[in-house]
């Protein structure tokens, strides 16, 4: 089936040219109110990214994600192996009010939080605009052969962008593997960390690429989240959006002229300046309808409304609209398929909340030794021997801790000390002995219940199977 006329924009991305090569983006330096309020969200947003690592709330890191030692820390709070579930449900949390948002309002994750936009925008062209110019001279340099001014200008651009990457390398690993852990390594002697070093120059590389040359290639090509929009999206959901019934008219685009009544002559409020063009950083026509490499940064939403105050036509002609809303005029309505996201996020937030207060700050498991049987002892005492292992959540050591039998009357004995300390966000692990009169067995299999003591204070409980002989049930 041969593609529209007006739909061959769809065959192939815009950044690649008919003969199948890179097609370089210079987007024009946009301005406007939208991007000064995205300015100010991006710069909130990377204070709150840069200084997470180094933020302390009661000696835990606000952000850790240590998969290598399995320790998280989500917000000050910490998450261990045995916490694996509720780091799955905040994950799901996160995917479902993603989703949520894209089904309102389309990609604005993308223009407004996403990192690698932040980043790229709000950092790295900024650069790029304060060393080379605006888009003009951006082209003109690429142009040029490589003279004087194109090295000089090449050269610092590179190194600027190299420290800023060597920056961002610096902050991801805070985020593995702690700040306090990568403080210790940047005073100390770097011969002495090799393989850090090694993993922090591969950090810098992979960013350095990923902003100096591959660039608004990972929102059109790598990332899958632009392909979610096909399932997301629907006619009632808000986009950045270009107003095709009011631009297009019954005689469609048309350059201005001065003193024209495009009223009477049925022309579009589209004056065909292309300068919504110019300053898209993925280099769209909006005006071709919602597509794959649109991130709704709003940057054509404020040069747009430029040009219509200088012509004299109403602004708006591209904004936040539905399809429903330019075609229809129908105002915003909450739908049902909202309504049921909003619904899951809120009872996964529920479970979330309930399952962080009911979660014990103490965690203990006791596991028979394999291998071993029960062994006889004198009087009538059987004997189990056991592996323990004692996990401390909070930010402060338990001392003088113990295990003592609650279900059954008997006696346990560590190997080592019959009272020992877990450290702070650490564990304690070791070996102990349960023992039983045979008169305490109805079963060859008896289930035990301990309690783990910090003192006389119980912290914890724990359950275990206690094997005995087939004769005694």
């Amino acid at each position: 089936m041969e593609t529209p006329k007006n739909e061959h924009f769809r065959d192939s991305i815009s950044t690649v040219n008919s003969e199948g090569k890179r097609s370089w983006v210079f987007p024009k330096k946009p301005s406007g109110s939208f991007y000064k309020y995205r300015t100010v969200v991006s710069y909130i947003l990377l204070a709150i990214l840069l200084a997470s690592p180094f933020i302390k709330i009661d000696g835990n890191q606000f952000l850790l994600f240590n998969v290598l030692e399995r320790r998280f820390n989500i917000f000050g709070f910490p998450f261990w192996p045995q916490d694996f579930h509720l780091l799955v449900i905040s994950m799901i949390i996160g995917v479902v009010f993603v989703i949520l948002f894209t089904v309102v309002f389309g990609r604005i994750f993308c223009g407004w939080i996403c990192p690698q936009t932040i980043f790229m925008e709000m950092v790295f062209r900024k650069i790029e605009y304060w060393i080379e110019g605006n888009r003009g001279k951006q082209m003109r340099l690429d142009k040029q052969p490589w003279n004087a001014e194109k090295i000089k200008k090449r050269v610092l651009k590179w190194i600027i962008f190299f420290i800023i990457s060597f920056i961002i390398a610096n902050v991801f690993l805070a985020y593995l593997i702690g700040s306090d852990q990568l403080l210790t390594y940047i005073t100390g002697n770097p011969l002495d960390h090799v393989s850090t070093l090694i993993s922090l120059l591969i950090f810098t590389s992979i960013f350095y690429f990923v902003f100096a040359w591959f660039r608004e290639q990972v929102c059109i090509i790598a990332c899958p989240y632009g392909r979610l929009q096909g399932v997301l999206l629907d006619n009632k959901t808000i986009n950045v959006a270009y107003d095709y019934v009011r631009g297009e008219k019954s005689e469609g685009r048309a350059k201005f002229k001065k003193n024209e009544n495009r009223e009477t002559s049925g022309k579009g409020d589209c004056i065909d300046c292309m300068q919504c063009v110019h300053v898209c950083p993925t280099g769209i026509d909006i005006r071709n309808g919602t597509q794959l490499e649109c991130v709704n940064c709003t940057a054509c939403i404020d040069e747009c409304d430029h040009m219509m105050e200088k012509v004299g036509l109403p602004t708006g002609l591209i904004r936040y609209a539905s399809e429903e809303n330019i075609n229809k005029k129908t105002p915003f309505k909450f739908t049902a398929r909202m309504k049921g996201y909003s619904a899951v996020l809120m009872i996964l937030i529920g479970v979330l909340v309930g399952m962080l207060f009911l979660r014990n700050e103490v965690e203990a498991t006791i596991l028979r030794l394999p291998g071993q049987l029960y062994q006889h002892k004198e009087n009538g005492v059987i004997s189990n021997i056991y592996t323990y292992k004692v996990i401390n959540k909070t930010t402060h050591e338990i001392d003088d801790v113990s295990y003592r039998l609650i279900s059954h009357k008997g006696k346990i004995e560590t190997v080592t000390h019959q009272n020992f300390v877990v450290p702070k966000q650490g564990l304690a692990e070791g070996t102990l002995f349960i023992e039983l009169h045979q008169s305490q067995m109805k079963k060859e299999k008896e289930k035990l219940t301990i309690g783990v003591y910090s003192g006389n204070k119980l912290i914890e409980t724990a359950s275990t199977n206690f094997l005995g002989p087939r004769s005694y049930r």
